[in-house]
């Protein structure tokens, strides 16, 4: 063991993921960047093997009962490690947050404005103090009864549940019905009750659709089936159930997601009418503090709520010190370029970038200290100019004491570092080695690093000709968010870049463009949101490679002595599948106060078929051996099945060749969602003009990896399409042919284009936080 002085967080035999047994010395309370290409291992090491062995040990200390479970729940595959603090970890979570949390809850900027309109608020005469509770809509004494504090009703309607009426009952008029027994049950019985349903809906006296469609009366009738086919059927009770009360059921009930998406379908939702959206209840709107509502300043901007505070502060020195409160914790989200937002943004809608940084923010007013905090890429989504900030803070979280891991690509962030933790060379199998371990300049001797290249050999942008537009789209005026009638022209038939610091308005133009406007035979958005949401959808099933794997193992000789289908082998439904995990690999074990994790399932260990499924093998191997192998070793694996391969070209061309077939869904970072997208694209790229456009589709890639991105989108210019990114990095935008830069800044002081043109022109422009940074990268002295 070495001393408890030991400078140095010591790994040793690290083998989580494809980690080859690595042993690595990182020192403590230093700003440390994990490098190396996307699926490298990087992730693995920091996140999988420190951070969980921290969590691990905290587990270990907090709850007796949670050491049963912890080697259920895996420890790190790792010999020891030494020295290592206590461990913060701020992950670009895939999770999906609920509708109710916000920018307010995540900073807790919204416990401290209830306290303030608690303690400090002007009450209507009469009116007794509420305390902050009251100010919440997540609890039962603050929500709006009308709609439980949601801000939102969801109303349907005869256009929505009858779409057309044309038909009659028999035939499906009501389309919000569900289908089979269910449905024809629901027939029959109206049918007993004395309604028409063979006669067209629209033809049907409107007092009886109202009821039909609205009433809340669940009659029971006797129902005599017609005979069908020679099957004699009983008479039996059945009961009545209106299409917005099963509809309305369905919605709120229903354990399958499929059945409440149905069921969401015919739902129109509307700002809710007794709170107006605010989701408060009268009383607490009914407070004031300096005549605002406590809606009324959570809708502000966080640059504006701080500008607000410092005029509208009160005398009352409880208001002075909560406001001081306030402006301090609006001070380190402002300081990370997230002023535009407001405190009653829903998280669901931030990008992942922008919820790591908020929780970056809250961290540096906790005052922890002694402890390592290890980052997901922070620079995610960040503007260069933003980057500097983040630096900044970073920085703080050092000089409080702590240790600062980060997982990065950015090469600022890389510069910046005081140690260097470089893992590849490549990815997946071809990974998991660290290269280098210690001071950034010394990675330059490191042949074999991927890294080094980028890090230290910074010739300019090499020149290329400019390709020529072939046509013109226009969009807007648009005035969303804060975009106020912005009008744009995008050429067609090249590669465009959108530029602008974060909350400029890049994402909001980009999201104006339509089918209709844009005038192309296709318009594909390629965006990060995640594929799947569950485990059981996975990079096999979401690009359709998964079916035509079952076909061949149907095809096998086993299979077809035992007379198994194609859907034996699927993993979704009963008879190939293990039953004790219902395919999913994984049972849930419920923790205490904690989180519920997953294990892998007792049965199968993980395998999610039965024995009798996995007993079939193709050439050697099963269904559940052939989903464990990455993109790249089933590509050899299948040479011989040209369907299976092409999928599996198009995977590795977007540079994913390390990724496993039946990599979950939910393992999956937002830039690996959005390559397997581009990729089902790809596979499908038709004749004819295609926009492509893509948000950021450089997040979470090794510039490396950029290139490879790069080199694929310009393939599809040059086959005739147009390619529209939203992007920060300077390289790709370097290699557009037309940049459209937005800004100048974020929030109120963005929204507006401030140039456009070619890259060497955009690197001019004089109002344009972009343009500096693109100078430098095009080699040109900046302005």
């Amino acid at each position: 063991m070495h001393s408890p002085h030991d400078p140095f967080v010591r790994v040793r035999g690290a083998r989580e993921h494809n980690l080859q047994g690595v042993d690595v010395d990182i020192p403590r309370d230093v700003l440390a960047v994990f490098t190396g290409v996307s699926g490298s291992g990087k992730s693995s090491l920091a996140f999988g093997t420190i951070y969980a062995e921290a969590q691990r040990r905290y587990f270990e200390s907090v709850a007796p009962y949670a050491r049963r479970l912890i080697h259920q729940v895996g420890a790190p595959k790792v010999g020891e490690i030494t020295g290592l603090p206590p461990a913060v970890s701020l992950q670009q979570r895939r999770s999906a947050p609920t509708s109710r949390s916000s920018v307010g809850t995540v900073t807790t900027l919204s416990n401290s404005l209830r306290m303030l309109f608690s303690r400090a608020g002007s009450y209507p005469e009469g009116a007794e103090r509420l305390d902050s509770d009251a100010f919440s809509p997540n609890t039962a004494a603050g929500a709006c009864p009308e709609c439980h504090g949601l801000g939102r009703v969801h109303r349907t309607s005869e256009e929505l549940l009858v779409p057309d009426p044309s038909l009659s009952i028999r035939e499906g008029a009501i389309a919000a019905w569900p289908g089979a027994w269910q449905g024809k049950n629901l027939r029959d019985v109206l049918d007993t009750l004395g309604h028409d349903v063979d006669r067209p809906w629209r033809e049907l006296d409107a007092a009886d659709r109202e009821w039909i469609l609205f009433t809340d009366e669940q009659p029971v009738v006797t129902v005599h089936p017609v005979r069908e086919a020679g099957r004699i059927q009983r008479p039996y009770q059945g009961t009545y159930m209106s299409a917005r009360r099963y509809v309305m059921k369905t919605f709120s009930d229903s354990k399958s997601a499929t059945l409440r998406a149905k069921a969401e379908r015919f739902l129109a939702s509307a700002p809710c009418p007794a709170c107006h959206g605010s989701r408060l209840r009268p009383e607490a709107l009914a407070v004031t503090f300096a005549g605002r509502t406590i809606a009324e300043l959570a809708a502000l901007p966080l640059s504006e709520l701080a500008k607000f505070l410092e005029s509208g502060a009160s005398s009352s020195d409880s208001a002075r010190v909560l406001t001081e409160d306030l402006l301090a914790r609006i001070a380190t989200v402002t300081e990370l370029g997230l002023g535009y937002l407001s405190p009653d943004r829903a998280t669901p809608t931030l990008s992942a970038g922008e919820l790591q940084r908020l929780r970056l923010a809250t961290q540096l007013r906790s005052g922890l200290f002694g402890v390592v905090y290890v980052l997901d890429e922070p620079s995610a989504g960040l503007h260069p100019a933003d980057t500097e900030a983040l630096l900044t803070v970073l920085d703080r979280l050092k000089a409080a004491g702590n240790s600062v891991f980060v997982v990065e690509h950015h090469l600022d962030v890389m510069r910046h570092a005081d140690w260097l933790v470089d893992v590849g060379p490549q990815a997946g199998e071809h990974g998991g080695r660290v290269l280098h371990s210690g001071p950034v300049a010394e990675l330059a001797g490191v042949g074999e690093s991927a890294t080094a290249r980028f890090l230290f050999d910074r010739a300019p942008a090499p020149e290329r000709e400019v390709r020529t537009a072939r046509g013109w789209l226009k969009v807007g005026p648009v005035t969303r968010h804060n975009l106020r009638g912005v009008s744009a022209e995008l050429p067609l038939g090249v590669f465009t870049a959108i530029t602008g610091v974060s909350g400029s308005g890049k994402s909001t133009l980009v999201g104006e463009i339509t089918e209709e406007s844009a005038g192309v035979g296709r318009l594909v958005r390629v965006d990060q949101k995640p594929i799947g949401r569950t485990p059981r959808s996975n990079l096999a099933t979401y690009t359709g490679l998964f079916d035509v794997v079952r076909k061949v193992f149907a095809g096998t000789d086993a299979a077809k002595e035992r007379g198994y289908g194609v859907g034996r082998f699927s993993f979704n439904v009963a008879g190939g599948r293990c039953e004790t995990c219902q395919g999913e690999g994984f049972v849930s074990v419920e923790l205490l106060f904690l989180p519920s994790t997953y294990a892998p399932c007792p049965d199968c260990a993980g395998a999610r078929y039965n024995p009798e499924t996995l007993d079939v093998t193709y050439r050697g191997k099963n269904i559940a051996q052939v989903l464990d192998l990455t993109v790249e070793s089933a590509a050899e694996f299948f040479a011989q099945t040209p369907s299976v391969v092409r999928s599996l070209r198009t995977l590795l061309d977007v540079g994913l060749g390390y990724l496993r077939l039946g990599q979950p869904a939910t393992e999956l970072s937002g830039g690996e969602a959005q390559r397997i997208k581009l990729a089902s694209e790809l596979q499908r790229a038709r004749r004819g003009h295609t926009l492509y456009l893509l948000d950021e589709p450089t997040t979470g890639l090794h510039p490396a990896d950029v290139e490879l991105l790069t080199h694929r989108l310009h393939e599809l210019v040059d086959a005739g399409n147009s390619v529209v990114v939203v992007e920060h990095d300077m390289a790709v935008v370097a290699g557009a042919d037309w940049v459209i830069d937005l800004g100048p800044g974020g929030g109120d002081k963005g929204g507006r284009i401030v140039a456009s043109g070619p890259p060497a022109e955009v690197a001019r422009a004089q109002d344009s936080h972009t343009a500096p940074y693109l100078a430098r990268t095009l080699g040109r002295p900046p302005r």
